[in-house]
Parts: C-alpha cells; structure tokens; sequence
C-alpha cells in the first residue's frame, strides 16, 4: 500500500500500488473483487490490448458499456498500458455514434451484448470489437492471467501520457474530445482524497455513468487514490439508491444534474437518514435541494465547480455564503470579464433579501488569467483555440463575484437572456424557482421576444400535471423577494418528468427548440394571471413573430 502523503505521479502508479491488497476493491451486484483482483484483472487486459492493438495505431480503446466491473478494470488497464480510454456514450446513434468512435481514433471497441444493436450497419473501418459478456471474450482473455502490472506497454507511460478522451456535453454541435493525461487525473483523485479526507475504509458509489468525466474523475480516481473500494450501479437508479448504498455500505457519491432532485421525488420513509453516507459531491443541485436533501438523508452535499476541461476549479470553504460556490483555488487567477472587452467585472451588490442589484453589471464570463492544467481537445484546433485565447482560458460559464472574492454561478453563456434590455442569468431564475414545493425540478430558458431580445419561460416537472395550479404558482412568485419583475417567466410548461441528457442534465436544447409550441401543457402570463395557452393563442403569438420578422427564430 503506498506510504500516506506519497504522491504518485500516473494513475499506473495507483493501480500498481493496489497489487496485493487482498481488501475488497469492487462491488458490482452481488460479485465482490478484491484491490489484487482488480489489479491483476487489468494486468491481463493491458497485455491483451498490447497484442492486438494494430502496429502504428494510436492507442486509444473506446468503451461503450454501462457501469460493469470491465469499466473500470480497462480503465485501469488503459493506465498501465499507456493506452487512453475514450468514453462511449451509449445514448448517441448511428452515424454520430460511428464519428465518436472514428474520432477518438479507437483501435479497440470494449462493449457488452445489450449494447450490440447500436453499432449494426455502422461503418468502422478497422475497429476490433470485444463483447464482455461472451464465452469467446472470456477464452480470449484466459490466455493472459498472471500477466503482472508493468510488463504489457503499447507506449512510455508517464504523466504526460493521454488517459482519457472524455466528450463533452456537445449540445451546440458535434461533441468535442477533451484530453486527460495521467498526471492530470492522479493529481485530481489525490487532491479529492486531502480535500474530503478519503480513506481506505471508505466506500465510493459510482451510479453516473462512467462515460462521462464526473464518475471517473471525481469518483472512481480518489477511491483508487485512497485505496477505498467502489460500488458499481449498472445505471443510476433514484428508486434503488439508497439501498444500494446500505447494501454496499456507501459512504461518498457523486452526482450531476438533476440525479438529486431525482432522489428527492422518491417517496419518502421514516428510516431514509439510517444510512452510511458522510456526503455527497457534484454540481446543479442548488442551494435549495442542498438543503433538503440534508433534512431528508442526513448527508452533506458538497456543490463544486470545476470546467471539464480542468482549465478553471473552485473550492467550497466554510464560510462560503449561501447561493455561492467558493473561493478560487490560490492556483488560479480567476476573473469575471465582459467576453467582448475583457474588462474585468464590477463586485455584485445585494439588497436585505439576498437579491443581486446590478446584475447587468456583475454578470460576466469566468476566465482563468493563470497557468491552468487544459490539455486541449482531440484533433480539434478551432475549439482549442475558442477556448483559449488572448493567453486566458475561457470557460463559457457566466458567474458574478462579490466584494470579498466569491463567486456565484450564473449559467452558461449561452443560457444569458436579455430581457427589456436587462441582462439576467436562468440560473439565478431557477435557484429562485427551485423554492416551489410543487415542483419536482424546475427549468429557466430563453425564448425570443417577438419585436427583441427574450422573453423568460420556465419547465415545472410535477408529479401530475392535471394538478398545477396558476394561481398558487402566481402566489408563490409574489411571495419570491429576490424574484425581480423582469424575471417572471411569461411561459410556464408544465411536465411529468424533466428532459434529460445522458448525464441527467437538463436537455436545455431541447426545451428551447422546442419553446412554446410543445406538447404538454403551457401556461401564459396575461397581466397579473397565468391561464393556458391553446391553439388559437399559439397561432395568433407566431403571428406577431411573423409581422416583426422573427418567426425564424422560434425552435433555434
């Protein structure tokens, strides 16, 4: 086990150090690996990969696959092989599946039989396919037990070694690469492990999926820093959650998007706090289901900020103010800037109630001026420069920044809406409608106002939609006193279940195409009252779109 303080310089060197902790490592079901298991099983995997990785290949392996044990034993393999693992996202079909797979460049494509069906008629020239859950995998990789770590290379593994391509949420396009050496990712999992002081007794629940950069970076990489176990769920499950986590005796989760609020909709019972959780660590849950999840579970949710990317973090300190994230890490010289000019922002100002007085002022882009860790993407130099330039890196989130240097999250940069001529964040809007007990999760987007700018329009998930009631919801905004008037939203739709990304986040796109000519139910504010909007409304609003010639901007 590696000395307590050491810093190990690749995630080889985690995995390597797991070589004979006979401790439980994984739990996946009702299978049970040891730390040594895990370690040899990704022996015998690098070997494989270095015999059938074709010769001058770049060695890179796709893996399409749920949160199975082969995750993370070909994550480990990847490591001591040198190799880089790009995540699959198992949500995407045919032809934009193929170019994440030829993108990454895979060699290699690890999957499993459910997940056969997505890659019929797809054209990969080249690609291996490996299936997990055959005889024929089984045979293939029986051939190379008691292969030990270090012996199987397909290039030199050190720090700088490309460990991960991880895509990105690619809403505005093709998703884009991100790379993640293994220096990168072993500093993250070690730094997690000071921060929330993981130890080998510790339990990590891995329920997001591992295609995406939050269930790897933060979770499975402090665990494996730690040498705490983790507990695999084959896909998130708010119904099964916490009794997985009793099962398993979890103590740490991750989690992003709406998976919280999700939690919180499930039928509450009177044992929910005996559990094992100390805390939770993620983004979007919000200051409000922060809250009440804490209430509910008697776990501490820690809301954190970091850019995919790894070109910006922020840290949580104790007296970090309600509503904001944290502090910068003193590595970094974080700004917020006008993305036109640069020009740093002016501090935010609030009045008694917690309401933000100048956002149209305060409100800016969060650059990093310093050195940062970005590697930059795959084979994608319009987006690496778009994201650095000027010597800055540039997130594409909007934040404000108070007098003593916090900073509060205010959206991404394309979630700003100008509305009569006033620049507001959705996420402020949102945080603010988060308050209403009715709603399962809430949503804050921008549709076009007919003559200029936006006009705001908010998603409501509810448990029946027959039951929404305007005028209580009208109550409750009146009763918002950091709830400004241009804020109101002037579409109120109303749903089941929120839309969702693969990453349970919400699928904004989506709603804003689809704005206010939906299927569900959708409510207007006229004057003082919300009354639904029907047909003959639809046609006579796109009618005004029409006459001022931006009917072509609804459904963008």
């Amino acid at each position: 086990m590696a000395t307590k303080g050491a810093q190990a310089a690749t995630v080889a060197d985690l995995v390597r150090a797991r070589w004979g902790d006979h401790r439980p490592g994984l739990h996946f079901e009702d299978q049970v690996l040891s730390h040594h298991q895990v370690a040899a099983g990704a022996a015998a995997r690098a070997a494989l990969l270095a015999d059938l990785l074709p010769p001058g290949a770049e060695p890179h392996i796709g893996v399409l696959l749920d949160n199975t044990p082969e995750y993370p034993l070909w994550l480990s393999a990847a490591a001591l092989a040198g190799a880089a693992v790009a995540g699959i996202n198992p949500t995407r079909r045919g032809a934009e599946l193929a170019r994440d797979i030829r993108h990454t460049e895979c060699g290699i494509l690890i999957t499993e039989r459910a997940h056969l069906p997505l890659l019929d008629d797809l054209d990969l020239p080249g690609v291996r396919l490996l299936v997990t859950d055959t005889e024929a995998y089984d045979r293939l990789l029986a051939g190379y037990e008691g292969a030990k770590p270090g012996e199987a290379t397909v290039a030199e593994v050190d720090p700088a070694r490309r460990m991960l391509l991880y895509f990105t949420s690619g809403s505005t396009g093709a998703p884009k690469a991100a790379i993640c050496s293994q220096g990168r990712l072993a500093a993250a999992g070690q730094s997690l492990v000071r921060q929330f002081e993981v130890s080998p007794d510790d339990v990590h629940y891995i329920c997001m999926p591992m295609f995406h950069g939050n269930a790897v970076i933060a979770d499975w990489a402090p665990a494996l820093a730690a040498g705490a176990s983790v507990a695999l769920r084959r896909r998130f499950s708010a119904s099964g959650f916490l009794d997985d986590v009793r099962a398993y005796g979890a103590t740490y989760f991750t989690y992003v998007g709406r998976a919280v609020q999700y939690l919180l909709a499930t039928p509450e019972r009177p044992d929910d706090r005996d559990n094992p959780l100390r805390m939770g660590f993620g983004t979007e849950a919000g200051a409000v289901d922060a809250a009440r999840f804490a209430e509910r579970f008697g776990v501490r949710l820690v809301e954190g900020y970091g850019s995919s990317e790894g070109g910006a973090a922020i840290q949580r300190t104790p007296d970090t103010p309600a509503g904001a994230i944290g502090l910068a890490q003193p590595t970094d010289d974080l700004a917020v800037v006008d993305a036109s000019t640069g020009t740093e922002r002016p501090a935010a100002r609030f009045d008694a109630a917690g309401r933000l007085l100048n956002g149209d002022e305060a409100i800016g882009e969060l650059v990093n001026r310093g050195r940062n860790p970005f590697e930059g993407y795959w084979r994608n130099p319009e987006a690496n420069a778009a994201r650095v330039h000027g010597g800055w890196y540039w997130t594409g989130d909007l934040f404000f920044r108070d007098a003593d240097g916090f900073l509060y999250f205010a959206g991404r940069t394309d979630d700003r809406l100008r509305v009569d001529s006033e620049n507001l964040a959705a996420a402020m809007i949102e945080s603010i409608l988060a308050r209403y007990e009715a709603a399962a999760a809430v949503a804050v987007y921008a549709v076009p106002d007919p003559v200029a700018g936006d006009q705001v329009m908010a998603t409501l998930a509810v448990p029946d939609p027959d039951d929404f009631d305007p005028a209580h919801f009208m109550q409750f905004l009146a009763e918002q006193g950091d709830l400004g008037p241009k804020m109101l939203p002037r579409f109120v739709r109303v749903v089941r279940r929120m839309p969702v990304t693969a990453t349970n986040k919400v699928h904004r796109v989506a709603l804003r195409r689809e704005g206010f000519r939906c299927a569900d139910p959708v409510w207007w504010r006229v004057g003082e009252v919300y009354r639904p909007l029907d047909a003959g409304d639809v046609e006579g609003l796109v009618g005004e779109y029409r006459a001022q010639g931006r009917e072509e901007l609804l459904g963008r």
